[in-house]
């Protein structure tokens, strides 16, 4: 009877691992090097919603090209043509891509633009918050900085790649040439 309690549990606490895990996914892992989904389509039926699987192979294809612009060749202005030609700069992944590479390229206005724009597409984008929070940090705005840090907290915890960043970076002293 103990074994057949003790198996009984053992599933139990397996089925509640394998149900928590995409809740604790979501939220933990973000990472903006994955295409997020195309957003549903509104109205009458177009032509894409035929093919989803193939219209959303290409956004992939060209987010991944983009992403690959971004972080291996460094090169923000093309990334951002990109990225504004997938026509889904209304996700957060995107727009946060956007607003990465408009804060490189040393166009803060429209940094902060496309930051709030991801934001207001996904108010728990915590790739957004850390590199908004970053573009705080390069601004002087360290209460908003440390603000943006206690977000990323709520969001993903303080062991979060995104919490350590920011953290790190509010660490320094102002004025020492942050580059992030």
């Amino acid at each position: 009877m103990q074994k057949f309690v003790i198996r009984l549990l053992m599933f139990a606490m397996l089925s509640l691992t394998l149900t928590a895990a995409p809740v604790v996914t979501a939220v933990y892992a973000n990472p903006d090097n994955d295409p997020p989904p195309s957003p549903p389509a509104k109205g009458k039926k177009k032509k894409s919603e035929i093919r989803p699987s193939i219209e959303q192979a290409a956004f992939e294809n060209g987010y991944r090209a983009a992403y690959a612009t971004i972080y291996d060749r460094h090169d923000y202005a093309n990334a951002i043509e990109q990225l504004k030609a997938l026509h889904h700069d209304d996700t957060a992944a995107v727009a946060n891509l956007i607003g990465y590479s408009y804060r490189k390229l040393g166009d803060y206005k429209l940094s902060q633009v496309w930051y709030e724009r991801a934001l207001k597409a996904d108010p728990n984008h915590v790739k957004t918050w850390q590199y908004y929070g970053l573009w705080q940090v390069e601004q002087g705005n360290r209460d908003q900085a440390q603000y943006h840090l206690n977000r990323i907290a709520q969001l993903a915890g303080t062991n979060s790649e995104e919490y350590r960043s920011l953290a790190a970076a509010l660490e320094k002293p102002p004025g020492t040439g942050l580059v992030y």
